[in-house]
């Protein structure tokens, strides 16, 4: 479920940071022997809103990464922020794994483990409560971080897909 109001953003002009969140070292058993390669899987974004991310594969670990970062600037998508945290809870799923987001009072800091803390301090989070359950494979917990990522939405864009005004979305 993408939401209409989060686009897809260009790369161009962005001051990116990018930030591994795992390597893993994959086999092929071929008949003359094993054939060693890495995956690398890199999240990028300029700690205001803007993230994506990418997987990148090679024979050495360098251009595994290198690819990744390639890959997740083609990726990147605009997140609407409330100050220093997400603007209301919200869940995400992919595959095995499920995450649960939860905005945090100012000082918090991101409560996260492992891909989804990574993918939140990129997105330029600061305070944050969330849980990741099932399955832990960074795979598919960076993308169900994605998925409740691109759930939530602000309070001006609630209050246009009604035809509301703002202070009726707070006052019902």
């Amino acid at each position: 479920m993408i939401n209409s109001k989060n686009k897809f953003v260009k790369p161009g002009g962005l001051e990116l940071k990018d930030r591994l969140v795992s390597i893993q070292r994959v086999t092929k058993v071929t008949k003359g022997g094993r054939a060693f390669g890495f995956s690398a899987i890199v999240v990028v974004g300029d700690e205001s809103g803007v993230v994506g991310h990418g997987l990148g594969k090679a024979k050495e670990v360098a251009t595994a990464i290198a690819k990744a970062v390639e890959d997740a600037k083609k990726n990147l998508i605009k997140i609407p922020l409330n100050k220093t945290t997400v603007p209301h809870e919200q869940k995400g799923k992919h595959g095995g794994a499920r995450v649960y987001i939860k905005p945090a009072s100012e000082g918090t800091g991101v409560i996260a483990g492992g891909a989804v803390r990574a993918v939140l301090e990129t997105l330029g989070v600061q305070d944050v409560l969330s849980k990741s359950q099932g399955s832990s494979n960074p795979h598919n917990v960076v993308k169900a971080t994605f998925d409740a990522l691109l759930r939530l939405r602000n309070a001006n864009t609630v209050a246009e897909e009604r035809g509301i005004s703002l202070e009726k979305v707070f006052n019902g």
